[in-house]
C-alpha cells in the first residue's frame, strides 16, 4: 500500500470515528454520555453531573473534526491535511492532558482503556502527519 493511501485510509477512519461519535453526541447527549464508548463502558459518565448543553457542544466538535478529516481525505492537498491534522493533536492533546490530571470515578482497565484511547487520539494524527509531510 503506497505512503498515499494508508494516508487517505488512516483520514478516512478518524474521520468517520469522529463523525459517529459526533452524530451520536449531537442528536442523543444523554445516551452518548451514559453509554460512551459503547461496548458496556461508561467512560463519559465517570464525570458527572450530566450538562446537555456540553455534550452536544461535545458532539458538534466531534462532528466538525470528522468532516475535516473527510474533507482532507477528499481534497488530498498536503496543506490542507496538514492543518486538519495539526488541529486534530491539539485537540487530542489537550483532551488527553485533561484526562490524565482528572481521572474522574475510572479506575483500573476503563482508566487505562480510556487514557490509551486517548493517547492514540494524539498519536495516529501525528504518524498521518509525518506521512502527509513526507516527500516522495
Amino acid at each position: 500500500m503506497t505512503r498515499q493511501r494508508v494516508l487517505a485510509a488512516g483520514l478516512v477512519l478518524l474521520g468517520a470515528a469522529h463523525l459517529a461519535w459526533g452524530v451520536w453526541g449531537w442528536l442523543a447527549p444523554a445516551h452518548f454520555f451514559d453509554a460512551f464508548p459503547g461496548f458496556g463502558r461508561q467512560w463519559t459518565a465517570a464525570y458527572p453531573p450530566y450538562n446537555e448543553h456540553l455534550v452536544s457542544d461535545l458532539g458538534a466538535t466531534f462532528t466538525m473534526i470528522g468532516v475535516l478529516l473527510l474533507l482532507a481525505a477528499a481534497v488530498r492537498d498536503q496543506r490542507v491535511t496538514s492543518v486538519v491534522l495539526v488541529g486534530v493533536i491539539v485537540f487530542g492533546a489537550l483532551h488527553l492532558t485533561y484526562h490524565g490530571l482528572d481521572r474522574g470515578s475510572l479506575h483500573g482497565l476503563d482508566l487505562a482503556g480510556s487514557l490509551v484511547s486517548l493517547a492514540l487520539g494524539v498519536l495516529v494524527p501525528a504518524g498521518l502527519l509525518v506521512l502527509a509531510r513526507a516527500r516522495g
